[in-house]
């Protein structure tokens, strides 16, 4: 049984390691900056890392906004109904994904399919030396692989979370006027005049932007960081996976602090 100088040897080891992490990924970021002229230089890689983080993402992206768009549908007009207040269905629909559920779900479902994907190449690519071997014939892998998969993230995240936002409102639509019938002009009158471009768009645009840009950050650092073993590159993932989601949820709660704190 550990005795208390041994967990207090545990702790600081810990706290050390955590704390050298956070530093090496400050200067990984810099240092990825520091390489994106490279990046948007070559703008086909570029483009192709947009395709395989963005378009492969959309069908899982818009499959989900249409089904939670349905919920939503479902669960406002039985919520609204008790209320008397049923035509606001499209308001309660479109606050609740541009300002929330659009950024948060979409941010989670990318961290899950893109982010682990763009780790596991990364750390099967340190883990074969192709990263050494970028060094050996003095090509850059922050400039080749890492950052144009960093900016691919930070362009698609934003773009995916309009259209589940988008796709989300429709599966409301669908839910709220052809199946239950609630009034089709109402639906999208209340909704146009509800709905603030700035405070509500604009801010749910930034969040998903934030969003995109700190699950890039991770999935790019987790997998240039792993272990070069199969298990290294597992464990990596799933801290891809893991730590994407708990920077979604505590950057929207400071998000929405400051946002929404006037309003």
């Amino acid at each position: 049984m550990p005795g208390p100088i041994d967990l207090l040897r545990h702790i600081g080891h810990a706290t050390v390691n955590r704390v050298w992490r956070l530093g090496f990924a400050t200067r990984f970021l810099f240092a990825i900056l520091a390489h994106s002229g490279t990046a948007f230089r070559r703008l086909p890689l570029t483009l192709r890392e947009i395709y395989f983080s963005g378009v492969l993402s959309l069908l899982i992206i818009l499959v989900s906004g249409l089904f939670v768009g349905l919920v939503l549908g479902l669960q406002g007009y039985e919520t609204l109904q008790r209320y008397g207040s049923t035509e606001a269905l499209g308001v309660l629909v479109a606050l609740s994904l541009v300002r929330e559920l659009g950024p948060v779900v979409a941010g989670l479902l990318f961290a899950s399919r893109a982010g682990s994907s763009v780790t596991a190449e990364i750390g099967l690519m340190k883990a074969t030396e192709q990263l050494k071997a970028m060094d050996m014939m003095a090509v850059n892998p922050l400039a080749r692989v890492v950052a144009p998969r960093f900016w691919a993230g930070v362009i698609s995240m934003p773009l995916l979370a309009a259209m589940f936002s988008a796709m989300g409102v429709f599966g409301g639509w669908l839910i709220g006027v052809v199946f239950i019938g609630v009034d089709d002009g109402a639906f999208w009158s209340q909704m146009q005049s509800s709905v603030d471009f700035r405070y509500d768009i604009m801010n749910g645009v930034i969040k998903s932007a934030v969003f995109g840009f700190a699950v890039s950050l991770i999935a790019v650092f987790e997998g240039y960081d792993s272990v070069p073993t199969a298990e290294g590159v597992s464990r990596a993932i799933t801290r891809t996976v893991v730590t994407s989601a708990m920077a979604i949820l505590a950057l929207d709660f400071i998000l929405t602090s400051f946002m929404f704190r006037g309003n």
